[in-house]
This record gives structure tokens, C-alpha cells and sequence, in this order.
């Protein structure tokens, strides 16, 4: 509840400004791109480029443990059933992957190494 059912999130194509960016299937932009994605789900960022193969990386999300024991304590049932049906109970897993780096509770940054792409 405290933290929304979507989050900001930054995508950039390391070293790659040329480099088009999906999200999910979805065509966001070109080298950075930003767009609100679903907490409940993993990111899926695919990088194509002329030139070179696509690389497709997957953001895992975990679950918001203090989020979730401050909805239930001010919210009750009603805070658990917001928090897990709309999915604010999780966020990006940036403790275990360093490529998600955390701005604020509501803004995360991904970096994508297409490093097997070289720049012409």
C-alpha cells in the first residue's frame, strides 16, 4: 500500500546509445529509456542492434518484507490483501543483482551489459 503497484524504472544499454530497448515485449526507446513497471512481475529488458545479436536480460523482484509488516500493522487484513492483489508487496531485487541500483523506494535504474555487441 505504502509503495504502489508500480515502480519508475530506467533502462540503459551500457555503451550502447543505438541499442533499441523492450520492456516485457514492449518497444520503450532508444539507449535510456524510462518507463512504470509492475512490481508483481520480473523485468524482462531485451537490447537489439544492427549488427549484433539480441540480448535478453531477466530483473528478478523480491519480496518487501518491512513494506509488508508496516501495511499490516497500520492496515490489517485489508493492508495484506492490498499489498499481494496489487502487487506492491515486492520491488526489484537490487540486493542481489549490482546491474539494479535503488534511487528511492520508487525509482530503480537497470543497467544492461550488451557487451557481446561492439560498437562500429
Amino acid at each position: 500500500m505504502f509503495g504502489g503497484s508500480k515502480f519508475s524504472g530506467s533502462i540503459i544499454a551500457k555503451d550502447h546509445p543505438n541499442a533499441k530497448i523492450s520492456v516485457n515485449g514492449n518497444n520503450i526507446g532508444q539507449g535510456t529509456a524510462i518507463g512504470l513497471f509492475p512490481r508483481n512481475r520480473p523485468l524482462s529488458v531485451e537490447l537489439k542492434q544492427d549488427g549484433c545479436e539480441t540480448k535478453t536480460t531477466t530483473f528478478d523482484n523480491t519480496f518487501r518484507t518491512g513494506n509488508f509488516i508496516l501495511s499490516v500493522l497500520s492496515w490489517g487484513l485489508i493492508g495484506i490483501a492490498v499489498d499481494l492483489g496489487t502487487g506492491a508487496a515486492y520491488k526489484p531485487d537490487h540486493k542481489s543483482n549490482p546491474a539494479i541500483q535503488q534511487m528511492s523506494t520508487k525509482n530503480f535504474t537497470f543497467t544492461v551489459d550488451y557487451s557481446g555487441c561492439v560498437n562500429k
